[in-house]
């Protein structure tokens, strides 16, 4: 490729990514699909429903990422989910206060994109504190603590941290065979346990499962092959374009809103530049805003009160810290960090899920005090 071609190539792959993106936001805001509605409804009502639809887009990511590893398109070791380094501490820290700062803040980033599209105020506010608490989180002061305490503490693995490349070091076996192996067996499985039950097979779950997941597929793809280069014309390196890690990468919601915050408050700076992940959390906000606006869903919200307020404020700190901890959010770490098969992403998402049920019953035993 010549340099000349770079920019045009860059402009693909950012519509691309934008694309996906807004049907990403579009599906989500017409299903209600969001993780701690999902776990809410279990813990309050025994509703599994929406559940499943998030166990459907996990199966579907499963399966599309390891077919694309099984047939030799991309590597997992190229993501920033699979290394060799398993940093579990912080995957289970950061995990617990994403999950806990969800459920206080009603809602993931994801689902906090979804609800600024709906004409949701106060989830602007959260996206904004979440912003401010993910770059402190990254580059600031949290992020000193952050390097000198729970990513000290790792397991360096003898491959990389995705079950197929650890069971090919084991095996002598291939890592394409694994991935297909394990990635069509367990997301497979995924899918046969959520339609096993009649709601599973409502056109609601399959909508937002199958859809969702094929958008983080398709986001895999994008970055992964669109815009990779085995040799840069200018650096004669191996190159993943408009990636916001230098690796190939798919949705997630902490880090990329306080890259599109930074982006949008420095915008004159011609080091800023769209990155998959800005455009991505653009995208989510259009494609809910306008599914929104043509099914008369959009309504202006504001906070209850100063506790709503607090509770909102308090669980974006937590979020913003958690999610860059924890590598990735409920999206980034429970649907592109688990279609890859990493062990801290497992680790990630199995620590998401605890946090949000303790803060679930923290908020009924605050009830109960009250009452």
């Amino acid at each position: 490729m010549q340099e000349s071609e770079l920019p045009g190539l860059v402009t693909q792959v950012l519509w691309a990514a934008f694309g996906l993106a807004v049907a990403f936001g579009a599906i989500a805001q017409r299903t209600h699909f969001c993780t701690m509605g999902a776990v809410a409804d279990i813990v309050n009502m025994g509703d599994w429903t929406r559940m499943r639809m998030w166990l459907l887009a996990i199966g579907t990511a499963m399966v599309g990422f390891n077919l694309m590893v099984g047939l030799g398109y991309v590597e997992a070791r190229d993501t920033a989910y699979a290394g060799p380094q398993l940093i579990w501490l912080s995957n289970t820290v950061g995990g617990l206060l994403f999950g806990f700062g969800m459920v206080l803040a009603s809602g993931c980033g994801s689902k906090t994109l979804v609800r600024v599209g709906g004409g949701s105020l106060k989830a602007l506010v959260v996206l904004c504190v979440l912003a401010i608490a993910s770059y402190a989180t990254l580059r600031g002061v949290v992020a000193v603590a952050r390097v000198a305490t729970v990513d000290a503490v790792a397991l360096q693995l003898p491959a990389g941290q995705d079950l197929p490349s650890l069971l090919a070091h084991a095996t002598g076996a291939s890592i394409g065979s694994w991935a297909l192996v394990l990635g069509l067996g367990l997301g497979l499985a995924l899918v046969g346990f959520v339609l096993a039950r009649p709601e599973g097979r409502s056109a609601e779950v399959l909508v937002a499962g199958l859809g969702i997941g094929a958008v983080i597929v398709g986001v895999w793809w994008v970055s992964g092959r669109l815009g990779h280069l085995d040799e840069h014309p200018v650096t004669l390196e191996s190159v993943f374009l408009a990636s916001d890690t230098q690796r190939m990468q798919s949705l997630t919601f902490v880090a990329p809103i306080a890259y599109t915050v930074d982006w949008l408050i420095l915008f004159s700076d011609t080091n800023k530049v769209l990155t998959i992940g800005i455009v991505t959390t653009l995208g989510v906000v259009v494609g809910s805003a306008a599914v929104a606006l043509a099914t008369g869903r959009f309504r202006w919200e504001g906070f209850a009160g100063t506790e709503d307020t607090a509770n909102h404020l308090v669980g974006a700190v937590l979020m913003g810290v958690g999610g860059v901890t924890a590598m990735g959010c409920t999206v980034g770490q429970g649907l592109s960090g688990m279609s890859t098969l990493a062990l801290g992403s497992f680790i990630a998402l199995a620590s998401i899920m605890a946090g949000a049920v303790l803060a679930l019953r923290w908020q009924v035993w605050r009830l109960d005090r009250q009452s």
